[in-house]
């Protein structure tokens, strides 16, 4: 009796391990690293058709929007925007905000809770699905679930949906909206507010237990810019890579800042706008996702770098808002219209240049997972390229409900969010 008792407390014991947050969540934009990268080697390559193949689940989507999923735990937390069906007009009304959380396991909705607005009423709707008020991708510590939306607000919910904390941004001289994706630095809340109007620009350190402001780093030269930045280790020290230049080309398009305090280390010349950067270690890369150059920087440079650490450029990339990857000594990037463009990471010389025929969306960002596929992944038609100098298709798959956000990877099983559902992929 003794030794079945044991048993019974190890199962229980290892289901709670499983069920812990850590380095087998997906906690923010682009997973753990912001970068696309999983260690996950048992991800299906096809789903989809005939019987729903490897489809574990599909739910409902409460609301509309285009902000990427994220998974703690056996939780996975949507964000979307929703017009009561009364409204006609809706450049006229803020819609509501809401914070969605399901199951992991079978994809019920375990609560919806609705965020008061912010003070921008927006016109413009360029941004797709839920006008652009749900753009961000939310983040969690396992704690509390941050979000932000279009209106201009900030917020932190517990696990159970409960309002921790709201704050309002101003001013809000955002360009078509916000939609810099918050992410997390030790006990802050970092979120990049890069403006049109440029003296506006900065860099804003919220406490993440009050949502009271720590500290805020001026970005007067600063175009605007959509994009979400990316912590990187560079000789032992944390540097925070921003990319935002407005609509062309700037002497301060990517930028290294301290994530402690928001001082600039370094800065070049370049472009930037939707894509967060990406890194190796060795390189950072980045381009505008709007169109115009790309630039591969050494980050080990201080001041204005952009005659000294520039490594190699690409004169012209076309417009992709999705993020790039780097996979080994490659950089892929993907950009309308459905090309799928290979470097090489050492001096830029680009291997191939292939068409994505199809594609539902070159906005979400690609995940590489640990054997080196690489999943341009939506909830429409989407592929798996296998890495490497060779270009080669490993699956094609279309679920039909094409939308615009980066897939969320955990546990073995990928979830994307439609137009009208989420579903979870995993091997069955």
């Amino acid at each position: 009796m003794k030794q079945s008792g044991r048993r019974i407390d190890a199962v229980v014991v290892a289901v709670a391990i499983m069920f812990l947050g850590g380095a087998a969540d997906w906690p923010q934009f682009r997973g753990p690293t912001g970068m696309g990268r999983t260690d996950e080697k048992n991800l299906p390559i096809e789903w989809g058709g005939d019987g729903a193949r490897n489809v574990a689940w599909k739910t409902p989507l409460v609301g509309q929007g285009h902000a990427s999923p994220i998974v703690w735990g056996d939780r996975v937390f949507v964000c979307t925007a929703r017009w009561p069906e009364s409204v006609a007009r809706r450049e006229e009304v803020i819609p509501e905000h809401h914070v969605l959380c399901y199951a992991a396991g079978d994809g019920r909705l375990l609560w919806d809770r609705q965020v008061p607005s912010g003070p921008w009423l927006r016109t413009d709707f360029r941004s797709g699905p839920g006008g652009g008020y749900a753009c961000p991708t939310p983040t969690t510590d396992g704690r509390l679930v941050y979000c932000a939306f279009g209106s201009s607000v900030i917020a932190a919910l517990d696990f159970q949906g409960k309002i921790a904390w709201r704050q309002e941004i101003v001013p809000y001289t955002f360009d078509v909206t916000l939609g810099s994706s918050p992410i997390l630095y030790r006990d802050t809340l970092l979120l990049l507010c890069a403006m049109a109007k440029p003296s506006d620009s900065k860099l804003i350190a919220f406490d993440k237990a009050t949502g009271g402001v720590r500290w805020q780093q001026a970005l007067p030269e600063t175009g605007f810019g959509h994009s979400t930045p990316v912590l990187v280790p560079v000789r032992g020290r944390t540097q925070l890579i921003i990319a935002a230049s407005g609509g062309s080309a700037s002497s301060r398009a990517v930028q290294s800042l301290d994530p402690d305090c928001g001082e600039p280390i370094w800065w070049c010349w370049g472009a930037g706008d939707t894509t967060s950067a990406v890194c190796d270690g060795r390189l950072v890369y980045c381009d505008s996702g709007r169109g115009g150059p790309g630039v591969a920087v050494d980050p080990t440079g201080r001041g204005d770098v952009s005659e000294t650490h520039l490594r190699w450029k690409i004169d012209q990339v076309p417009e992709g808002i999705g993020s790039p990857v780097i996979v080994g000594d490659y950089v892929y990037r993907l950009h309308m219209p459905g090309v799928l463009k290979c470097w090489r990471l050492t001096d830029g010389r680009q291997v191939y240049a292939k068409r994505l025929a199809g594609i539902s969306t070159t906005w979400a960002s690609a995940v590489v997972d640990g054997n080196g596929r690489i999943y341009y992944a939506n909830a429409g038609k989407s592929f798996v390229i296998q890495s490497g100098p060779e270009f080669k298709v490993l699956a094609e798959n279309d679920l039909g409900d094409g939308n615009h956000p980066s897939p969320a990877v955990a546990r073995g099983s990928m979830f994307l969010v439609g137009l009208e559902n989420v579903y979870c992929i995993r091997a069955r």
